[in-house]
């Protein structure tokens, strides 16, 4: 499975189910009542008709998917996923969408031993204890791996 196809099955399925609903019925409502009933489009050739009422309700439709890959990549990656997808539905002009993109936590990690979800920056799993990152020796704070110093104490750290 590629990326995209991972990416996409985050979004629930509710949300595909709304979006689809919300672009089939657009394009009828395009189709059946505002192209027949205005001047200047219904003018337009039959091609650009329906090119316009299926291109029109992509929109509504993509955003319904972003505010549920919202909501799923929030829950995907331990945050407040309620908090965040109502924060996309409800902040205009999908600032909230972006401010999430902007804002997110780095992904959850797996314990190598009891498999429990790790936040990024944890030296422990919070689950079983197992130490999951490196540590400095001297202050017994996480650090990256690559670092030749501490950033809290300023300690040599072990080449790994």
């Amino acid at each position: 499975m590629n990326r995209f196809n991972e990416e996409m099955s985050v979004i629930p399925r509710t949300a595909w189910a709304i979006a689809v609903c919300t672009y089939v019925a657009l394009v009828f409502v395009l189709l059946q009542l505002v192209i027949p009933n205005d001047r200047e489009l219904h003018l337009w050739p039959s091609a650009g008709r329906m090119l316009f009422a299926a291109g029109i309700p992509l929109f509504p439709a993509v955003l319904i998917l972003l505010i549920g890959y919202v909501n799923g990549d929030a829950r995907r990656r331990g945050m407040r996923y309620v908090m965040w997808t109502l924060l996309a539905i409800l902040i205009p002009n999908a600032i909230g969408i972006i401010l999430y993109f902007i804002l997110r936590e780095p992904p959850l990690r797996g314990c190598p031993k009891c498999g429990g979800a790790v936040r990024a920056g944890f030296t422990y799993c919070p689950s079983c204890g197992t130490a999951v990152g490196q540590m400095c020796p001297g202050c017994r704070r996480a650090v990256e791996p690559g670092w030749s110093h501490c950033t809290s104490c300023g300690a040599l750290l072990r080449a790994a």
